[in-house]
């Protein structure tokens, strides 16, 4: 067993992780309940022939995570060939600044793909790419208060599709459908 293949084997599930929740517990455990998985990107995931492993790297406090994460764990209940574990970003240094945000910045969520045999195959993360572009144009013109209230608005909207779509995405074998996301970003 290789290093990551036993720190995955570790890794607490999404149920396991959310039971250790401190941050915004209510909030978690609210997205979780309400997360549903639109059919499209539920049917490209059951084409899927291949066994493939999710690490999530995550801390409770992340908005950004527990926006993301709840639909995660449901997309992944509902699709034979793939598994989410969690991890800690702050426990987890080495897999962190593997895969920083442009290069520099340990930004959550991450979700690192590997296949059966734990090669990593892409990651995602911190954010949808269209909400992300956003926030590093014209998000950064708003005050904080009013960025963060975009953004929750977006993911309000989006409800982890563009998420959901680009994890699957990162996946050699998979076949994501054409109306991944919402084109409306906050204006």
């Amino acid at each position: 067993m290789n290093n990551i293949e036993e720190r995955f084997r570790r890794a607490p599930d999404f149920s396991a992780y959310l039971t250790g929740v401190e941050a915004n517990r209510e909030l978690w455990e609210s997205l979780y309940r309400r997360a549903r998985v639109p059919e499209d990107l539920l049917e490209a995931t059951r084409a899927l022939t291949g066994t493939y492993h999710l690490l999530a790297l995550s801390e409770d406090w992340c908005g950004d995570a527990f926006n993301v994460l709840p639909v995660v764990a449901r997309w992944v209940e509902q699709a034979p060939g793939l598994e989410l574990r969690v991890l800690g970003r702050d426990d987890n240094p080495d897999l962190m600044d593997a895969h920083l945000t442009g290069g520099r910045s340990r930004s959550i969520p991450v979700v690192i793909v590997y296949d059966a045999d734990f090669n990593e195959v892409g990651w995602w993360g911190p954010r949808p790419g269209p909400l992300q572009a956003w926030v590093l144009e014209a998000g950064l013109a708003l005050p904080k208060d009013d960025r963060y209230r975009e953004i929750r608005r977006w993911y309000a909207r989006d409800r982890g599709r563009t998420a959901v779509a680009e994890i699957l995405a990162v996946i050699p074998e998979a076949k994501v459908p054409a109306a991944a996301a919402p084109s409306a970003v906050p204006s």
